[in-house]
């Protein structure tokens, strides 16, 4: 491997850092905007009979799963956060894996965002409501975790085999 395609790990952990910082203060900015201009109000159309901002309080998971659970989806939200930086720790920095850090990022800050908003709120702020299909009311964090979700699946069915994770095996350090 070259020497370019090597990046610093100090630098490296500060941009991924800053990246997931960005997305959670993103997220947190629209649901913010959201209790100032929603709660107590009726939806807003964005585009009549297909898209809505409409204000919802989500006790549950996904889909408003599990309600009421919220030490749980704290305590799996913790474990999830500390699984991504352990792995960040061990993955190689390098442009190869460049992909699977950012798509880490995306999923750490999506997890982080729903996880400010349990610890502080006991609730999920959901504001996003596609009306065309019924779709469950979703945040901006919920679209980082599916995106980060979809990216991950697609990266490792078309570009990492599994000899690729070795980072991961404990044994191997």
């Amino acid at each position: 491997m070259k020497k370019q395609d090597t990046f610093d790990t100090g630098r490296t952990a500060i941009l991924w850092s800053g990246l997931i910082l960005v997305l959670i203060l993103l997220d947190q900015v629209a649901k913010h905007e959201a209790l100032l201009h929603l709660k107590d109000h009726s939806s807003i159309s964005l585009i009549p009979g297909v898209l809505e901002l409409a204000y919802v309080e989500n006790r549950g998971m996904a889909f408003g799963m599990l309600e009421g659970r919220q030490f749980l989806f704290v305590g799996m939200c913790v474990i999830f956060c500390i699984a991504l930086i352990w792995i960040f720790v061990r993955i190689p920095k390098n442009r190869y894996y460049l992909p699977l850090l950012l798509t880490g990022a995306v999923l750490f800050g999506g997890a982080a965002g729903n996880f400010i908003d349990r610890l502080f709120r006991g609730y999920v702020v959901d504001f996003i409501y596609f009306s065309l299909i019924d779709f469950p009311v979703f945040n901006v964090a919920d679209c980082y975790v599916v995106i980060g979700a979809v990216l991950l699946i697609l990266l490792l069915f078309t570009k990492y085999r599994s000899d690729h994770f070795e980072f991961l095996d404990p044994r191997k350090d």
